[in-house]
């Protein structure tokens, strides 16, 4: 046997143990089970190294701790919130609240969320406007700055953050920026040179511990959280580039949803940046300070519960909460997100709400900027017609907003999409939203899309190219692992 025999004979076993591996060890899901046993199977050598960097299982890791949380109460106050609920003495400020007391508590228990219910909230469907106030709340700062993005471009709109976060630095205000490397794949440290210089410090989440090389890509921080000392927050669907400003031709208007939230959610999203933080930096992690959580001065009272996910964890508990409001839904259901690739679960949930008489309305861009998940959101909008839902293809450039609104009562933004990569693979942070005023405002900037959307009827679907549906279906048999 020749060299290449064997070294051919040696990958085909590795091969077959580790088919053997994520059938009987990772106990995924069936259909991503599935789809990466086609892989392996029919592209032997190149499926190796495609489950070595794409296929990690992180369940099972304890990624982000912090320790100092106990300083700030964190423990004591979600015990005595799921006591509270349990014995039904908890109080709630208005009847939207205590009527999804069962979402909150599922929340509370597999989540660490805890409910607040101080909260103002000033909601962005504009990024010039979204950043316009992002900018101005900067200059305002005084003692700290932490800025968490999943891309962060050195265009025109990004060098104007790092010089303005360069002034703040040099006023003696600490800045701290967290991005993904994978997301911001342009960006390098030597960009942040001067802001460094002044004092500002700079992680990338994940990083390639080899140029070119890294066995935890397919896991990315997805997340974009603001906070301006402690006491101003911000969570959504915008990152940081001129695109997002609808400066890019190729896709033109960009239209997403961002929150800005002055209240005790603001804590919540306070801590998640420092435990995401501290899990990039080895150098320079943040220890508990009063200054990192001051009393709020919110004069609201928003209910809202921030809540994450990732791949180390057990639950998909953003995806359980969307099921959940799903569930629950009397009257209406608003969705808006740039891709619509749901788990047999989501998509379930949804059929059902829309067979039993509730209005399901469903809003994707008529622009992809990912081909093969462009393709298998239209065969899953497909499913969703024959059960009578309302399917809205956004026109005016694209619609990037992770938007979802129960009844008018119940809303969600934040940035998690409805797809299995959302779910199961990305770091992500939304909004859980009991309030509603807010639910009413995201409903009416629904229905205004509606009018620069086309309304895609059963017909038109049936009547789509063949080229069309062959590509749907292959993008579809992906879909697990897209």
């Amino acid at each position: 046997m020749d060299i290449y025999s064997m070294m051919l004979t040696v990958f085909l076993v590795l091969n077959i143990i580790l088919a053997a591996f994520v059938i009987f060890l990772e106990r995924r899901d069936a259909g991503a089970t599935w789809a990466w046993l086609m892989v392996l199977f029919f592209l032997p050598l190149l499926g190796f190294f495609m489950y070595l960097f794409f296929g990690q299982n992180l369940t099972r890791r304890k990624m982000f701790q912090w320790e100092d949380r106990k300083k700030i109460g964190i423990d004591e106050l979600l015990n005595n919130q799921i006591r509270g609920i349990k014995e039904k003495d908890f109080h709630f400020r208005n009847d939207i609240i205590k009527n999804s007391k069962d979402l909150i508590y599922m929340h509370l228990v597999n989540n660490d969320s805890v409910l607040t219910q101080d909260n103002e909230v000033r909601i962005f469907t504009d990024g010039k406007e979204k950043f316009n106030s992002l900018v101005e709340d900067i200059k305002n700062a005084a003692d700290h700055i932490h800025l968490q993005y999943y891309i962060f471009k050195r265009d025109n709109l990004g060098k104007s953050l790092i010089n303005l976060l360069t002034e703040k630095a040099k006023e003696g205000v600490k800045v701290r920026l967290l991005y993904d490397e994978l997301g911001s794949r342009s960006l390098h440290k030597r960009a942040f040179k001067e802001l460094i210089a002044a004092g500002g410090e700079i992680e990338a989440f994940f990083p390639s511990r080899l140029h070119f090389i890294n066995l935890r890509i397919n896991y990315r921080n997805h997340r974009k959280i603001a906070i301006i000392d402690g006491r101003i927050g911000y969570v959504g669907g915008f990152n940081v580039g001129d695109e997002y400003l609808g400066l890019n031709p190729k896709f033109g208007y960009w239209r997403d949803t961002h929150l800005r939230i002055r209240g005790s959610a603001v804590h919540s999203l306070q801590t998640r940046f420092i435990l995401d933080w501290n899990q990039a930096s080895h150098r320079h992690d943040i220890y508990y300070a009063p200054k990192y959580f001051p009393l709020t001065e919110s004069r609201d009272s928003v209910g809202m519960q921030i809540v994450t996910s990732g791949p180390d964890s057990e639950w998909e508990q953003i995806k359980n909460g969307y099921i959940k409001m799903i569930s629950s839904a009397r009257k209406s259901i608003y969705i808006q997100t740039p891709y619509f690739i749901p788990d047999a679960s989501l998509l379930d949930a949804l059929k059902i709400a829309a067979l039993s008489g509730v209005e399901v309305n469903i809003m994707v861009p008529n622009k992809p900027d990912h081909m093969f998940v462009y393709w298998a959101t239209y065969s899953y909008i497909g499913e969703m017609l024959k059960a009578n839902a309302n399917i809205y293809i956004y026109e005016n450039g694209f619609i990037h907003a992770k938007t979802l609104i129960v009844d008018e009562k119940v809303s969600s933004v934040g940035t998690a999409n409805i797809d299995v990569r959302s779910f199961r693979l990305n770091f992500e942070v939304n909004a859980f939203i009991y309030d509603e005023d807010v639910s009413k405002e995201l409903t009416e900037s629904f229905q205004k899309d509606v009018q620069l959307s086309t309304n895609l009827t059963a017909e038109d679907y049936r009547n789509r190219a063949l080229k069309i549906k062959l590509k749907e279906s292959i993008s579809r048999l992906l879909s697990p692992i897209l």
